[in-house]
């Protein structure tokens, strides 16, 4: 019988105060696709991150075989990892957004002699690669012009460029639209097809029955166990990773929305750097208290353009109005938004919802130093007090509010982000793919708070792109297409066909308001 390619015996790894992996032991057999599962904390991170370098041989304990010898990394061994044929495609984008594509594919690499970069080889071999595993991707292009989906499929082309042996990729499909995924799946099976071993990280498990042979579970810093995936179901992998039986996805709630607070009509855009270009057009819809609001529609439909123009962070307003219980108001800033009562979680809570090297405290209090201000000075306990409170209330886990808040698993800084923008009382709550990138359990808390607030009497707004956690938690959907309103339905009437129907333009069959 063939020896595994990748062999983990007794690995353990610690951080002050924290055992990420406790005892680890499994194995990854050469040309299969492995899927790992685990909550936010379970050490499915580490554990990748000593098989690219990044943690080298001395800090842990225990032994990593790759291809029967021992895997001896020095400090900083990420590029000697690459030079092995280990290649990782991370969850949070490490490109230079001022490079173009190919730049980026061959960052490091860059064909010629030390002196002189050959160009035409770079673009050549990037368009071959690019047309290899069939990717659109405009090569000449800085990745600043393209949106984060596509900015993911960069780094996955940067990855296959490595020509690696052991593929790994860390929640690859977080910003990814439904086509861009079917893409990545068709890579996979193409890679295995050539014998390439791929590990699967993800929290999306359909993706992972999709796509994986066998499914290993992670439980605080320990291997649960490894499961055929043909021979397990998502409710097993589900009580493996949390470690009891979750019989419902989305918590049950009786919402009654009262008064609307929130009435937009009409509202037209333009992109910000490109007056007389559309963004939005004709925009019309309202949110009551006490209810959610849920918006749908395929990538580069308006979603987060249409939420962030609300907060005053996106596009130049050339028409419509927008109401506050009643009032006409304007937004043309994140403080006037506040000021009236909006408050915006973002999309990419490490880019911009986070401070990633400061405390959680600071984190918390950050956008609310006005509540603590007087007198030329801050106000230091009032902070620390409502700060701990807003930890408390959330459930944030951590030994102290001093920790840095980049040390968290991701379900716990979304909650740290959320805690900032409820210090601020808003009227209307925007959540912008609140749950992209964290564990079941995790998400789950997540709706159970965004039902306290919608029974509190808070107005949200819910953009996601995925359909079953829209159905799931909504009141009603609007589905956006091409920067403009495909329709709004009623929960009770919604189905992920006719959401699909309406995102992609092919009926107008929707109730408006």
């Amino acid at each position: 019988m063939e020896k595994p390619i990748l062999q983990f015996e007794s690995v353990t790894k610690t951080f002050p105060g924290v055992i990420a992996l406790n005892n680890i032991s499994f194995s990854v057999d050469r040309g299969e696709i492995l899927g790992i599962c685990g909550e936010n904390g379970a050490g499915k991170s580490t554990l990748m991150k000593i098989l690219a370098g990044v943690h080298p041989r001395d800090t842990y304990t225990g032994e990593v075989f790759y291809e029967g010898e021992p895997l001896n990394f020095s400090a900083g061994a990420i590029q000697q990892a690459r030079e092995m044929g280990i290649a990782i495609v991370h969850q949070e984008l490490a490109l230079v957004q001022q490079m173009t594509v190919g730049e980026n594919i061959f960052l490091g690499r860059e064909p010629g002699n030390k002196a002189v970069i050959n160009w035409h080889q770079l673009y050549s071999e990037t368009q071959h690669i690019l047309d290899r595993y069939q990717i659109d991707l405009p090569i000449g292009k800085p990745v600043s012009t393209l949106g984060v989906g596509r900015q993911q499929m960069v780094e996955i082309a940067r990855a296959l460029s490595e020509k690696a042996k052991i593929l790994i990729l860390d929640e690859p499909t977080s910003a990814l639209a439904d086509q861009e995924v079917q893409v990545l799946m068709r890579i996979l099976r193409t890679l295995k097809e050539q014998g390439v071993t791929c590990i699967y990280i993800s929290h999306k498990l359909e993706e992972v029955f999709e796509i994986t042979d066998r499914v290993t579970v992670f439980r605080d810093g320990e291997v649960v166990g490894t499961k055929v995936t043909a021979e397990t179901s998502t409710d097993e992998i589900i009580a493996m990773m949390v470690g009891r039986q979750m019989t419902e996805r989305f918590p049950e709630a009786k919402r009654q929305p009262k008064e609307v607070v929130l009435e937009v009509r009409n509202l037209s855009a333009d992109w910000e750097h490109s007056p007389g270009k559309p963004m939005l057009s004709d925009i019309s819809f309202s949110v009551r208290a006490g209810e959610i609001l849920g918006v749908a529609g395929l990538m580069g439909s308006g979603r987060s353009e249409l939420v962030t123009t609300l907060f005053g962070e996106c596009g130049r307003i050339t028409g419509g109005t927008i109401r506050m219980k009643g009032k006409p108001i304007k937004v043309g800033s994140a403080r006037d938004a506040m000021r009236h009562g909006i408050s915006l979680i973002p999309e990419d809570r490490k880019r911009q919802g986070l401070v990633l090297g400061q405390s959680i405290l600071k984190n918390i209090s950050l956008a609310n130093m006005d509540q603590f201000a007087g007198f030329g000075s801050i106000n230091k306990h009032a902070e620390l007090n409502a700060s701990e409170k807003m930890a408390r209330d959330l459930s944030v886990k951590a030994p102290t509010l001093h920790a840095i808040v980049s040390s968290l698993s991701g379900g716990n800084q979304q909650k740290v982000v959320i805690g900032k923008w409820l210090m601020s009382d808003p009227t209307v709550l925007i959540l912008d793919e609140p749950t992209r990138g964290i564990d079941v359990g995790a998400k789950y808390e997540i709706y159970k708070l965004m039902n306290k607030l919608a029974a509190e009497g808070v107005a949200i707004i819910m953009v996601s792109s995925e359909l079953p956690e829209v159905l799931g938690m909504s009141d009603r959907i609007l589905v956006m297409h091409e920067g403009c309103v495909g329709g709004i339905v009623e929960r009770d009437k919604a189905t992920q066909e006719k959401l699909m129907a309406l995102a992609t333009g092919m009926t107008t069959a929707a109730e408006e308001l």
